[in-house]
């Protein structure tokens, strides 16, 4: 069974910055970071969003929003996947989530993690 265990969220003031971290299980880890592994949030009433993505030879790419801000990049040997947040904003406000992926007979199969809360007060 796959699993991601997203952490790190909580509340912050504008300005300051948190590491979101999601641990995928075991031997999946492997599997799922052949395809790319991101961050995703939703805040109330919206949709929700890809933040940051990061593919198995560490290309990055940013929503616009968070462009110098936020860098994700990965810990194999952890089966980690993090998130650094700088310079937060109250728009960054959201809930978290760490997604990986694979292909399953040319099907695409989403995993998530459950979610960490993230509230930067201004």
């Amino acid at each position: 069974q796959v699993q991601l265990v997203d952490s790190g969220g909580g509340l912050v003031q504008a300005g300051g910055s948190l590491r979101l971290s999601c641990v995928v299980s075991g031997s999946m880890f492997r599997m799922l970071s052949i395809n790319p592994m991101g961050w995703y949030r939703q805040a109330p009433g919206k949709q929700r969003e890809l933040v940051a993505s990061i593919t198995s030879g560490g290309t990055t790419n940013y929503t616009d929003s968070v462009k110098g801000r936020f860098t994700i990049y990965r810990d194999n040997a952890k089966n980690t996947v993090f998130l650094q947040m700088n310079s937060l904003k109250p728009e960054d406000t959201a809930v978290y989530y760490c997604n990986a992926h694979r292909w399953i007979a040319g099907t695409r199969r989403d995993y998530w993690g459950q979610g960490t809360q993230v509230t930067v007060s201004s």
